[in-house]
């Protein structure tokens, strides 16, 4: 045996320090690196499985969600579709005032500043320029609206169908405005007397709506005059009208003063002759056109467009002119929108023309005269009573039309529009726009025609939802029955579309 035999032996005989023997040891090095390979390769799995179930619990909550969402969509398509797809709409219950919800907002286009132009897409392969003109009132203008041929046709067709007077007189006299405001004499002097001095002075009597502009005659403070000697109402001649005098003039005292007296055409609020033309189904292809055309111009939807009023021609002669006015009124809780009455309370005492928007169109280059003015466009505040001040009345377009913040000349196939009433900062029409106060400077020379197109829009969102139901409702007539259509829809007749 050799002594390196003899070696190994005796390293296996080893044995501890309590005398037993030991397994030889293995390299440190192999033991550590095995069990480090172990843990790894189990930690490693550990992680795998619980990300894998996380995300497998995250997919299933996922599509619990989905499918709980569209059962409830479903839901409630199925309760607000109806019952019969074949049910006869007249048979259907009108919704009370809680079912309609706010479901249409009315664009409103910015005007961003004075001499701001954008460009609009109003026919195809063609781009119109739309010019700001005013923010009070938002008003625009944009030349080459209608075609020459265009408003040829329009006046054509007006001519066709017949032009009336556009200002009636109302023979009323204060007797009569005292039944229908149900306020007697001293009621009506009270009222007047502005500065409650107990007297009237010409000038109290001048700005109030019962001389001027209620019976459809525009008086200058001459005429007023005029008539107080003619009718000895001031007996004592010193310009004021004490309530004894201011007797006199009931019993329609003034009116039969004014008839005897004779009253020119030149005296009337509005000195014109207008008719209307239908622009719905079975319409002129221009009028129809032109409807289209105006829908662009708004970004309104076509229903608002469609059960709005038809357009009015008007032709003014020289001389002619239209005193300033408002297209609309303010709209209290007990007024009714004329175009909605139908939806309104019946026993609503005061109507309106709810005109949203006027489209105002020039059908004609006038040789001189006929500007449409606005007064106190873009004023800084608004203010009826500086109306008229040092005797200089704003609102008299035959006199002081120069003295108009705005004027619009007249050129053909212009147009302009405005708003008449405010945003309510929800989507919805808002209070009258008092800067949109306007009117049609004296033709000095030649002949203007013009036409407008208004839409109406009832301020009181349920009232003009019922409306449009309600019309919706009615059979449908023969195409281009206008006649037919306005008395089995109540849709508007031209006849209760004076301007106001």
């Amino acid at each position: 045996m050799t002594d390196n035999q003899e070696t190994q032996d005796a390293a296996a005989e080893d044995t501890s320090p309590s005398g037993s023997a030991t397994l030889p040891l293995r390299q440190p090095c192999e033991r550590l690196s095995c069990h480090k390979s172990s843990v790894c390769s189990r930690s490693y799995f550990v992680v795998v499985m619980v990300f894998f179930h996380v995300y497998i619990i995250n997919v299933i909550a996922l599509l619990f969600y989905v499918h709980y969402n569209s059962g409830q969509e479903d839901a409630s398509r199925s309760r607000d579709a109806p019952s019969s797809s074949h049910q006869r709409p007249e048979s259907r219950r009108p919704p009370s005032k809680d079912e309609f919800q706010r479901d249409i907002s009315l664009p409103r286009i910015e005007g961003i500043r004075v001499g701001h132009v954008q460009k609009v897409s109003l026919v195809s392969g063609r781009l119109h320029e739309m010019r700001t003109l005013s923010l009070k009132p938002l008003l625009f203008e944009i030349p080459g609206f209608l075609s020459e041929d265009e408003c040829r046709v329009v006046m054509q067709l007006a001519q066709l169908k017949g032009l009336m007077e556009s200002q009636l007189m109302v023979q009323d006299g204060q007797e009569e405005l005292a039944r229908e405001l149900n306020l007697s004499p001293e009621e009506i002097f009270n009222l007047l007397d502005i500065n409650q001095d107990g007297q009237l002075q010409l000038h109290e009597v001048y700005v109030s709506l019962w001389t001027e502009r209620h019976n459809g005659i525009w008086l200058t403070p001459e005429n007023l005059q005029e008539i107080y000697a003619g009718l000895k109402a001031d007996k004592d001649g010193n310009g004021l009208l004490s309530l004894e005098e201011f007797r006199l003039l009931s019993n329609d005292a003034f009116q039969r003063f004014l008839l005897q007296r004779g009253v020119k055409r030149s005296q009337l609020v509005r000195n014109s002759r207008h008719t209307w033309l239908y622009q719905g189904k079975g319409a002129h292809q221009v009028l129809q056109d032109i409807k289209e055309r105006v829908i662009r111009l708004t970004r309104l939807p076509p229903t608002l467009v469609d059960l709005s009023e038809p357009l009015q021609v008007v032709r003014y002669e020289e001389g002619g002119h239209y005193h300033a006015h408002h297209d609309s009124g303010p709209v209290y809780p007990e007024t009714a929108c004329t175009h909605t009455r139908l939806a309104a309370n019946a026993s609503t005492p005061f109507e309106t023309s709810c005109r949203y928007i006027t489209v105002l169109f020039y059908l004609n280059s006038v040789d001189g005269g006929g500007e449409t003015a606005f007064p106190v466009a873009d004023n800084r505040t608004y203010d009826e009573v500086s109306l008229i001040q040092n005797d200089v009345d704003l609102l008299d377009t035959r006199r002081n039309c120069d003295k108009s913040n705005l004027r619009v000349k007249p050129t053909k196939g212009t147009a302009v529009f405005w708003y008449n009433y405010l945003s309510d900062g929800r989507g919805w029409v808002g209070e009258q726009d008092e800067y949109a106060l306007h009117g049609g400077c004296m033709v000095t020379h030649g002949t203007k025609w013009v036409a407008n197109k208004w839409i109406n829009i009832d301020p009181d969102y349920q009232r003009q939802a019922r409306y449009q139901q309600l019309v919706s409702q009615q059979p449908e007539e023969e195409e281009g029955d206008d006649e037919d259509l306005t008395m089995n829809t109540g849709i508007q007749s031209p006849s209760i579309h004076q301007d106001l």
